[in-house]
């Protein structure tokens, strides 16, 4: 059971090429599609540190050159904490012990498993057991016609069912989940509320809210579901481009928890 009381906004950095870029045009970029999509933010400090100063407890950064095996963005991932003096969450590309490693020695306080706890699943177990609460794992979700399968790769190749893998996680002690419908991330088309339904109906362990949220009202509505286990929301696209200021998405989560 989450308490309203915690819920929270988690803006994202994502990070493409060295620049943080609006999510839908930084995860069409590592799919390959055309460089004229870019659309740039600034640096992936700056950018984290205007979330910062619009009041967010936590930042969501997300290596996208690094989940799709494009490269690393390390460095500047050590630029946004030395920049901010909040939270940090970092995913994208950490699949084995030393990238894992070299993302915690930046000092963030959590990061995300997602690939490698399909393909690593004996190596993210030790993981879970090691690092404890540092540890989410990023369940990236696709409906197929074989029901719900887990993307890996920057979302570019499906493996493993979702109930399998959350009942093994489960198992492993994970503390804690990070749930995207990957046809929703970027796309502001509201995120799958009957699938985080679904996963916290399986799951003690609290769940994230990972893409989709396109209004105050997505927002409003996934912070009344807190009191079956979603803990906060990434907000990206929306934010990205102004549609929903975060400021406003701050108050809105804090007046529906009363």
């Amino acid at each position: 059971m989450i308490s309203k009381e915690t819920f929270e906004i988690f803006p994202s950095v994502d990070i493409v090429d060295g620049i943080a870029m609006t999510s839908n045009s930084a995860i069409r970029l590592t799919r390959g599609e055309s460089p004229t999509l870019r659309r740039p933010l600034g640096t992936p400090a700056e950018v984290a540190l205007a979330w910062q100063n619009a009041g967010a407890k936590w930042i969501h950064v997300v290596d996208l050159d690094a989940a799709s095996g494009r490269g690393s963005n390390s460095h500047l991932i050590a630029d946004v904490l030395a920049a901010v003096d909040i939270n940090v969450q970092v995913c994208g590309g950490i699949r084995d012990e030393t990238i894992l490693r070299k993302v915690l020695a930046t000092g963030c306080q959590r990061v995300n498993l997602g690939t490698a706890a399909l393909e690593n699943p004996d190596w993210c177990a030790r993981a879970i057991a090691e690092y404890g609460d540092k540890i989410a794992i990023a369940l990236d979700v696709k409906s197929t016609s074989e029901g719900y399968q887990l993307a890996t790769h920057g979302w570019n190749v499906s493996k493993g069912n979702l109930w399998d893998v959350l009942e093994r996680l489960d198992k492993q002690g994970c503390q804690r989940y990070v749930v995207t419908d990957v046809e929703r991330g970027g796309m502001m088309s509201s995120p799958n509320f009957t699938l985080l339904q679904e996963v916290c109906a399986k799951t003690s362990s609290p769940v994230i809210a990972g893409g989709g949220v396109s209004s105050l009202d997505d927002l409003r509505a996934l912070a009344d579901l807190s009191t079956i286990g979603v803990e906060g929301a990434i907000l990206g696209q929306a934010l990205h481009i102004g549609k929903v200021p975060l400021e406003d998405a701050l108050a809105a989560t804090r007046s529906s928890r009363h």
